[in-house]
């Protein structure tokens, strides 16, 4: 009979005891790892029906604009003085702008109607048959926007201003206006949402569409008459020069988005 080795049992007892705790751990990371599998990320939906819960829209600029008789003139009107010396422009300058100040008054214009828009003062030049330029002398000027309530007498206005300026007197530009606008651009929105309206509903019936609810509204910036130039020169004098008021016009324009059902 073959004696059984003492040392056998104990190695058979830590053998199986290793394969305990590896056992042990293993369902331990396994069981770790299930949330993760679960928490993965869902599938995405379909793009097909993000796009059909989307309703159809039209997006259309409608203009519109309303005319109306204008009830005030503003001039741009002014002096200008030319002398051997930057003092004696500025003296010659200042004698004729008042002058036309003075005139202006006369003729019923309050003084807050009168602007000084500009006040200027610079060298002029010659230039020599050698190509050399030189000051010769300075000329100033100033210019003024006036502002005329009553438009029949804004000819008058300007015939007495360039009789009291003389060759002096600067005539820039003139527009005609209207002192409150807010009639005048409600009446340009109402024909630009009506314009509006018509093309989106003109786009939904050629699409086989109805129109539907408006989704969104923007106006634009209106548009306003602003004061005419011209090349500045000498204005003849007389009692009165000769103007068309003609009408003023507001333009207005607004982007619209309707739905189409």
């Amino acid at each position: 009979m073959t004696p059984r080795h003492p040392a056998a049992p104990a190695a058979r007892r830590a053998r199986l005891r290793t394969l305990a705790v590896g056992a042990a751990l293993g369902g331990l990371l396994l069981g770790a790892a299930a949330p993760a599998v679960a928490a993965g990320p869902a599938a995405p939906r379909p793009a097909t029906a993000a796009r059909e819960s989307a309703p159809a829209t039209v997006t259309v600029i409608g203009s519109g604009s309303a005319s109306a008789a204008p009830d005030i003139a503003v001039l741009s009107i002014g002096v200008e003085a030319t002398r051997k010396t930057a003092q004696e422009a500025m003296a010659a300058q200042k004698t004729s702008a008042q002058a036309l100040l003075d005139a202006l008054r006369a003729q019923g214009i309050a003084d807050r109607d009168i602007r000084t828009e500009s006040l200027s003062l610079s060298p002029v030049y010659s230039q020599s048959p050698e190509g050399e330029s030189k000051v010769t002398g300075y000329q100033a000027g100033q210019s003024f926007s006036v502002r005329v309530r009553d438009i029949d007498k804004a000819g008058q206005v300007v015939g007495a201003v360039t009789e009291a300026t003389g060759d002096a007197g600067r005539v820039n530009g003139v527009v005609f206006d209207v002192s409150d606008p807010t009639a005048l651009r409600a009446k340009a929105r109402e024909a630009a949402h009506r314009n509006a309206h018509d093309k989106a509903a003109q786009h939904a019936r050629l699409s086989g569409h109805k129109l539907g609810r408006l989704v969104s509204l923007t106006e634009g910036e209106s548009v306003r008459p602003t004061p005419g130039t011209m090349p500045s020169a000498p204005a003849d004098g007389g009692e009165g020069v000769p103007l068309a008021p003609g009408e003023i016009e507001e333009h207005v324009t607004v982007t619209a988005v309707y739905e189409l059902v």
